[in-house]
């Protein structure tokens, strides 16, 4: 399945106000039945090994920083995608992330009928909050256009 690059169709002041940071991945599907928890889960939950590396490397390397290394303690009632507190959803988006003290961060992942198949858009939004975190975003940014497309590729897996 291929996975598009594409324009952003969502307002960003909505879902993270003053987000420096915005993109978006869309892959066709056949499922017609799924939805956004669904897609969500597909691409949050389990991940190839590769991912699950860098995210290690990652959490090693931004620890000494006080970073979060996940949002497991964000208190939320609606659960968890992945490593991310859900923030919002309805059967067609889910929104995830959370706020710390470099950047905050949002995945919203949207489905939406186009024909006989289904588009699922990953969407990322980041707000900055200072020089760690447009450090972090711009060393984090190469990694991130490779692993948002292999997450969605999951979803038709």
């Amino acid at each position: 399945m291929t996975v598009h690059e594409v324009t952003p169709a969502i307002d960003p002041s909505t879902l993270l106000a003053g987000a420096q940071f915005v993109d978006a991945f869309r892959i066709e599907i056949d499922d017609n039945a799924l939805d956004a928890r669904q897609a969500a889960e597909r691409m949050m939950t389990r991940q190839p090994r590769w991912i699950e590396v860098l995210t290690s490397l990652r959490n090693i390397l931004v620890t000494p920083f006080g970073l979060k290394t996940s949002g497991a303690s964000v208190a939320t009632s609606r659960g968890m995608i992945g490593l991310f507190p859900v923030i919002s959803e309805t059967p067609d988006r889910l929104v995830a992330g959370f706020n710390d003290k470099h950047l905050d961060f949002r995945v919203v992942v949207d489905i939406a009928n186009s024909g006989t198949v289904r588009n699922v858009t990953a969407t990322t939004l980041v707000k900055t909050h200072n020089w760690l975190g447009r450090t972090y975003l711009a060393i984090i940014v190469p990694f991130h256009r490779l692993i948002v497309p292999t997450l969605l590729r999951q979803i038709a897996a």
